[in-house]
């Protein structure tokens, strides 16, 4: 890990999950909130711990009776509602940013106001869609698949951080902070150990064809507005997941 004291790393996990998800957390001392970036190395295992819950909710409907389809529908909600829908927020922005403007300022005006347009619509429809019917297929073989894009899918948003300079002088990706090539290196691979534990070897696959798609989304912000926003990170975050999920259908 970056930092080797463990109360500092304790600290770094709780800024973590402060950060990606609305779970109730102890209060955190304002120390821990200077140095946020740093907490980017635990990305991938607030991501596991949200994959982990969704598969709890799918498998106890599972237990009561349910269809297979509502159960990886309740699922899907408890991972929503867990990471305050923060990343299907972020990739409804984007795409409507980013396909809606014709020039920087407009694209991150568009990205920053709370309305939703046709593209982001859509783009919602076919992120719950696709995780919706992949999770279907996944969750009677157990959680892992679910534990393993969460973590890759936010373990790999450090990287986004670190490589991509900020499009704007304001709004949360700014507020965090650009985390070091070390952070970056240690999110990746917790998310991607985490990942190798519960899905086996296809995770190397599956987490460079995930790495391949976030590059992708990376490349197309910088081309179009310059850099990076929370919404571009909540866009690379769906498109990991998705890639993930999809991946391990294909290979089940």
């Amino acid at each position: 890990m970056p930092n080797s004291d463990t109360r500092a790393q304790f600290l770094d996990l709780a800024v973590a999950f402060a950060l990606l998800t609305r779970l109730p957390l102890p209060h955190l001392p304002d120390s821990g909130f200077a140095n946020q970036a740093r907490a980017g190395w635990a990305f991938g295992l607030v991501g596991a711990v949200v994959g982990l819950i969704a598969g709890v909710v799918g498998l106890f409907a599972m237990w009561l009776g349910l269809p297979d389809a509502a159960a990886a529908g309740l699922a899907l909600m408890a991972m929503i509602v867990v990471s305050g829908a923060m990343h299907e927020d972020g990739l409804a922005d984007t795409v409507d940013g980013l396909w809606g403007g014709w020039t920087v300022e407009r694209r991150l005006e568009i990205m920053k106001d709370s309305a939703i347009g046709t593209y982001g619509v859509l783009a919602l429809i076919m992120s719950l869609g696709l995780r919706w019917g992949a999770i279907a297929e996944l969750l009677p073989h157990g959680i892992g698949p679910l534990i393993a894009a969460g973590a890759v899918s936010r373990g790999l948003l450090p990287a986004v951080m670190a490589a991509l300079p900020h499009a704007r002088r304001d709004g949360l990706a700014r507020s965090v902070g650009a985390p070091d090539r070390r952070v970056a290196i240690a999110a990746a691979a917790v998310g991607g150990g985490l990942a190798l534990v519960v899905a086996g070897v296809s995770a190397v696959l599956l987490g460079v064809l995930a790495a391949i798609g976030v590059a992708l989304v990376a490349r197309i912000a910088r081309a179009k507005i310059g850099g990076q926003t929370g919404d571009i990170l909540g866009a690379c975050q769906q498109a990991a997941e998705i890639t993930v999920l999809l991946g391990l259908v294909a290979l089940k």
